[in-house]
Order: C-alpha cells, then sequence, then structure tokens
C-alpha cells in the first residue's frame, strides 16, 4: 500500500548550497529579462512563447506539430487529414490553457489538487475522442481518459510502478502540504518547484496527459514566485536535452539507495539531481531568451530584415520606422504614422495598412493603436533558434 510518506523527500538535501546558488542565478536573470521589454511589447512576445512552449511540451511526447500547423490551428485552419488535425486541437488546447494560466484565469493555489485537475480537465476537454483514450504498452488495455478525473486503474511508467488510484487523493493532499506551504522560503520553494515537477510526474495521477500537466503546471508555480513568466519557456530547454530530461526523471524515481541517501521512502541523491537538471535548464532557458530579447540586437536583426525586404519591394518605404517605433514604444495610435515615417497622412495610412495587412503591425480594430506583430514568416531572421527546423521554409513548400 502506497501512503503519503511514499513521497518523501519532498525536498531535497542542499548542504553544499548548489541548488540555492542556481536559484540566485536564477531569479537574477529572470528579473533581468523582465525589465527587457515594455508591457505592452511582453504581451505581444508571450503570444510567440506560448506556441513554442506547446510546441516543445508536445515534442517531448513524440507528438511532432509543425509551428505552421500550430499558428493555422489558432486561425482555425485545420488540416483534412484526421491525424494532423487532431494534433492541432491538442496544441490549441495546450496554448490556451497556458494562456488562462498567464492571464490570471486559473484557480489561484498552483500546488492544490483543484489546479492540478483543472489543468488536465481544461486540456483534455478540447481534445477530440481519438486522443482521449490511453493505452497500456505492455498489455494493450485501453481505459477512457475523463477530463480532470484522476485515473481508475494501475500503470508502470517504464521501471516505474505508479501508486494505486485509491492513493491518489492523499498523495496529492501531501504534495500540496509539502509544496504550498507559504511560510517556506523563497528559495526553497523555487527549488520546490523542481522536486514538485518530478513528484508529480511520479504520482502519475491522470490516465494520459501528465507530461503536460506536469509542464503547464511548472510554468504555473515558477510564475506564481515571481520567477515564470510568458517571456520563456523551460518546456524548450527539456525537449532538447530530451533524453537527459526523462534519464534524470528515472533516476528520481528510484528508491532510496541505503543510509547515505537521505531517510525518505525515494533517493534522496536522484530527486538533487534531477533538481540541479531541471533549475540549470530554467536559468539557459531564460539566459536564451534574454539574448534574443536584447534591445539593440533584436532592432539590428529587424533592420537587416527590412532593409533586404524593402530593396525585394516586398516591404514599403517607411515600414522599417513603423516596426522600429512598435518596438520601442510598445504600441502607438494611427494618427502618429506622418510624423514617424516623415510622409504624408495619406501616404503613411497606405504603408502603415500594409504593415498590418501582412501582419507585422497588430490592432483589436480599425482604429485603435498598432502594436508589433509575429507572423511565422519572420520569426527564423527575428528569432533565431527559437525553433530547430525552419519555418520559412516550411511556409513555401
Amino acid at each position: 500500500m502506497t501512503t503519503s510518506f511514499s513521497l518523501e523527500p519532498t525536498f531535497p538535501e542542499d548542504n553544499s548550497h548548489e541548488l540555492a546558488d542556481i536559484v540566485t542565478d536564477l531569479v537574477a536573470k529572470s528579473n533581468a529579462l523582465a525589465g527587457k521589454l515594455n508591457p505592452v511589447m511582453q504581451g505581444s512576445i508571450g503570444d510567440l512563447v506560448r506556441s513554442m512552449n506547446c510546441y516543445y511540451s508536445n515534442l517531448i511526447e513524440g507528438h511532432n506539430t509543425h509551428p505552421v500547423d500550430i499558428d493555422r490551428a489558432l486561425a482555425g485552419d485545420y488540416s483534412k487529414t484526421p491525424e494532423k488535425r487532431n494534433l492541432q486541437l491538442e496544441a490549441r488546447a495546450h496554448i490556451d490553457v497556458q494562456k488562462k494560466i498567464d492571464t490570471d484565469k486559473a484557480p489561484p493555489s498552483t500546488t492544490s489538487t483543484e489546479f492540478i485537475l483543472w489543468v488536465h480537465r481544461e486540456f483534455c476537454r478540447q481534445l477530440p475522442p481519438e486522443l482521449l483514450v490511453a493505452s497500456d504498452p505492455r498489455t494493450g488495455r485501453e481505459e477512457p481518459v475523463i477530463p480532470g478525473e484522476l485515473r481508475s486503474t494501475y500503470v508502470q511508467v517504464g521501471r516505474h510502478i505508479a501508486p494505486s488510484p485509491g492513493d491518489l487523493p492523499s498523495l496529492l493532499g501531501r504534495f500540496s502540504e509539502a509544496y504550498g506551504d507559504p511560510k517556506t522560503s523563497k528559495i526553497r520553494r523555487i527549488i520546490g518547484v523542481a522536486a514538485s515537477h518530478h513528484r508529480l510526474l511520479w504520482i502519475h495521477p491522470f490516465a494520459d496527459g501528465n507530461g503536460r500537466v506536469a509542464r503547464l503546471f511548472s510554468h504555473a508555480f515558477l510564475r506564481e514566485l515571481g520567477v515564470g513568466s510568458s517571456l520563456w519557456s523551460v518546456s524548450r530547454g527539456l525537449a532538447r536535452s530530451v533524453e537527459e530530461y526523462k534519464a534524470s526523471l528515472q533516476e528520481a524515481d528510484e528508491p532510496r539507495r541505503g543510509d547515505l541517501d537521505g531517510r525518505g521512502n525515494l533517493t534522496q541523491a536522484g530527486l538533487a539531481s534531477f533538481c540541479s537538471f531541471f533549475l540549470k535548464t530554467c536559468v539557459d532557458q531564460i539566459a536564451f531568451m534574454e539574448s534574443l530579447l536584447e534591445s539593440a540586437e533584436l532592432l539590428r536583426r529587424m533592420e537587416i530584415w527590412a532593409e533586404e525586404e524593402t530593396r525585394a519591394e516586398r516591404l514599403p518605404k517607411g515600414g522599417w520606422q513603423l516596426l522600429r517605433e512598435a518596438v520601442l514604444t510598445g504600441e502607438f495610435s494611427r494618427g502618429k504614422a506622418p510624423d514617424i515615417t516623415g510622409y504624408q497622412e495619406r501616404q503613411a495610412r497606405t504603408v502603415l495598412n500594409k504593415l498590418v495587412d501582412r501582419g507585422l503591425l497588430v490592432s483589436p480594430t480599425s482604429r485603435s493603436s498598432v502594436k508589433l506583430g509575429f507572423p511565422l514568416d519572420i520569426v527564423d531572421r527575428w528569432f533565431p533558434r527559437l525553433y530547430p527546423t525552419s519555418v520559412s521554409a516550411a511556409l513555401k513548400s
């Protein structure tokens, strides 16, 4: 029988302060990234990063939904091929849940059972029936996946035999108690983000969707603690080191290895190793996004692109000045276009409208202020290495 003690240790020992040092670096880099952009620009980048996060999180599960197909799904343009359409619906569901988290439309206590069930319910209720079936690779037995409901059968993931269904409520209760304690120091709670990521996957509360739920949970937990934001995604780093990610999770699944490996049921050393890997991945991804969003370098890449597009007559003269203004100020009123471009009102309006038609500038109405847009055909040039494959080439194929 599994008891709440089976989850222990919930936090790794950090006698050498190695994890605390990583967290200190993580907080500093997170604060620096947050100061890079004005709030309007942050919101625009957030939409792009949510799509990226979805792409990499699904890739970890073996679902390779190309960014182009994700973008089309967000526009309501679904493939006629059932398999591809199902993956598009899955991607759209993931983005929708993360956007609710990023805009404070999720339950308030991230570590609560209520929140974890909410993530699963919000994600799975948008999936097609074909994706709401969990199949046991060993026996071939299938179990329906009910959005927001705990699994009712026993499962094995690799070498890990997950806790029995009857023990899930008490384990999730202990999970919430351990990681949601507000009296815990902030540094220790951030270490707890990494530890809880593993422990949630170890509990394996749902018949399917546990990986996506755990990564969305971690995104929300980091955000709740003031270090996560819509500007970066740990999933990109986990996907780029997916074999190490899975091996590190598996190592932390192991039972205690003796008297020198803590006093809990599970290995202390394995949990500490996973936390180090996870937190270093967070630091690496913040540093990556910081390099992409450094204002002078971003403007330089955009200007080179704009010069090429203008020479090729794909971007109207004066277009670069409007794009630059959007980067620097976040948004501007349409009436400022003549002053920004130096053109007469009619010509300036024509230039602005061409940028809006192409998605380079966006606004909710034809009269409201405009801000920077990120159509997929510019992603490779403005944000190199955001995706592992060329988005532009896929658009042309």
